[in-house]
């Protein structure tokens, strides 16, 4: 092979190497996101919010303390793209196509949100425990869980005042109705029944959409027949 032959097919390969080579990168990046997050979680869980530091999450995740500031800016978002993640696992997405579905009614709609708070509460609990905890002596965090709590609140909202006068039982508005909800469907009830009293997140689902159509619906009366966890879950907002 020529000089001249030999240096075209390699100008020729060179543009490949690099495409792949920044595709590597990319990955490599997003890995040690993913890395520093968990490492992050186990940390916040097992040692609390405000005892863990940067250099703590750093050690744990193999990484330098630069690399995580790099990456998430400081604790505070680290723990922010925590709860947007619990957010995204939740599928928003469904929650639209669920409250929009042409075979939809109030008590499907009510199981849909009683099902995609099981789901989140299951999924991602330990983080809006956490946002919740860390809130005390972190004003944006506190804020962030105020507004995700409110984003909720929205959502109810306007789902109940989508349905026609005399769906909600006798007496009942809207705003009294969204306190129902909130009391009946929130982390620390899911919590006390699946860990203290050994409920199943299945029964609690159940019970959930039981106890919603039984509080909140007149004419709707008996319970969904047929729902399971195996229906489209729903996102609304962190509890």
């Amino acid at each position: 092979m020529t000089d001249d032959r030999k240096a075209t097919e390699d100008m020729s390969e060179e543009p490949g190497r690099r495409r792949y080579d920044s595709l590597r990168r990319t990955a490599q990046a997003q890995q040690t996101r993913a890395d520093i997050a968990r490492a992050a979680l186990d940390l916040f869980v097992s040692h609390g919010w405000a005892a863990t530091t940067v250099r703590d999450v750093a050690r744990e995740a193999g990484v330098s303390v630069p690399t995580v500031y790099a990456a998430y800016g400081n604790k505070t978002g680290l723990t922010r793209a925590l709860a947007d993640a619990a957010d995204l696992s939740a599928d928003v997405p469904r929650l639209i196509a669920e409250l929009e579905s042409p075979t939809t009614d109030p008590a499907r709609q009510l199981a849909a949100m009683a099902g995609y708070d099981r789901r989140l509460y299951e999924r991602a609990g330990d983080v809006i425990t956490l946002v919740r905890e860390a809130g005390r002596s972190e004003p944006e965090l506190a804020t962030l869980y105020h507004d995700s709590r409110i984003r909720g609140d929205r959502t109810r909202v306007q789902v109940f005042s989508s349905w026609p006068p005399g769906v909600l039982c006798s007496g009942l508005d809207v705003p009294s109705a969204v306190d129902v909800y909130a009391a009946l469907c929130n982390i620390d009830v899911y919590t006390v029944l699946t860990g203290e009293r050994g409920w199943s997140p299945d029964r609690v689902e159940r019970w959930w959409c039981e106890a919603l159509v039984r509080e909140l619906l007149g004419r709707f009366g008996p319970p969904l027949q047929g729902h399971s966890s195996g229906d489209p879950e729903v996102g609304h907002g962190l509890e």
